[in-house]
């Protein structure tokens, strides 16, 4: 097969020349929503429940109405069901007022159940803490995240007929690429410090956690900690680097004792716990170099073995991505 690329960059799925955009990944969704009855059912059993039949349903996308907003996505089967979908990139989600314009427009249809659905990267534990209602004027809001959505697209694939697998193996594909899941194809590795401490009611060192439990958690966007989950992440301590792992597997959590049973219950602000892979060590000592004691870095994978020291693979992990951005 040929390599299709548009502005230097592989083109692997048809969504890819709509482009990467939140409108574009509203468009997306919304088509393969339309063209395969598995997705549909699938994205209706999660949402509509006991309504989930998508026989007669209309779909509507960026749909414009006077003093009511315009909406993403909608699914109606009049007097029957009406869903909303507002569909956001990233770790935010629509504020309320917006949210407030489409009910006049659920009130109209007269619907039996209607429902709005923010769909964003944020699971329903990241959700509670930064959506003040769940309902609206009588209307339920559900939080839905994209993983949640690629993990229907997958039980579609295997339950849709033979025509609808193609195209939805497409649109999983795009959707690893242009939301924030996870950026599988990144090998930006984010480089954080660990010490020998102790978290308070953890009764385990940092380190202990990273070798022996294959675990990290950090903060979500806060104070220099990143908003998205890196691809991979390194450790480094006793003034070196020691290890590089994939990360498996991660989930927000906004309490401790749901990553760590020995924690008591308690609330805390969002946080990122990970699952690590397997040590990735370098041949040879890496040094820190002239790296602030507690600073995090994001290098790149290869540097971290070709260099002298962190600081050294950081500095020329930066020239690259400053002579990539003059060639877009």
């Amino acid at each position: 097969m040929p390599e299709l690329q548009l502005h230097n960059k592989p083109i692997e799925t048809i969504f890819q020349l709509l482009g990467e955009k939140e409108n574009d990944i509203t468009y997306s969704v919304g088509w393969a929503l339309y063209r395969s009855p598995a997705f549909l059912k699938e994205f209706l059993k999660a949402t509509a429940g006991e309504h989930e039949k998508g026989v007669g349903a209309v779909l509507r996308l960026q749909d414009y109405r006077k003093k009511s907003g315009i909406t993403d996505i909608e699914i109606e089967v009049r007097g029957q069901y009406h869903l909303i979908v507002e569909a956001k990139c990233g770790w935010s989600l629509p504020k309320i007022h917006q949210l407030e314009k489409y009910n006049p427009r659920l009130k109209k249809r007269k619907s039996k159940f209607c429902k709005i659905i923010a769909l964003s990267e944020c699971n329903a534990d990241y959700a509670s803490t930064r959506l003040s209602v769940t309902k609206i004027k009588g209307v339920p809001i559900q939080t839905v995240s994209w993983r949640e959505v690629a993990g229907m697209v997958e039980r579609a694939i295997k339950r849709g007929k033979f025509k609808e697998k193609h195209l939805l193996k497409d649109l999983l594909t795009y959707l690893g690429r242009v939301t924030t899941m996870q950026d599988i194809d990144s090998n930006r590795v984010y480089v954080v410090a660990v010490g020998g401490g102790t978290q308070n009611g953890l009764g385990i060192s940092w380190i202990d956690m990273v070798e022996k439990r294959k675990r990290y958690f950090h903060s979500v966007g806060i104070n220099g900690w990143p908003k998205e989950p890196p691809n991979y992440i390194a450790f480094r301590y006793h003034g070196r680097l020691q290890s590089i792992h994939h990360i498996k597997n991660y989930k927000v959590i906004t309490d401790l004792h749901d990553g760590f049973k020995e924690v008591p219950h308690e609330k805390c602000k969002p946080h990122f716990l990970y699952e690590l892979g397997p040590a990735i060590r370098p041949a040879h000592k890496v040094p820190t170099g002239k790296i602030f004691a507690n600073g995090r870095v994001w290098c790149m994978f290869d540097t971290l073995f070709s260099s002298k020291t962190i600081a050294q693979a950081r500095d020329i992990s930066k020239k690259r991505e400053k002579l990539a951005k003059k060639h877009e």
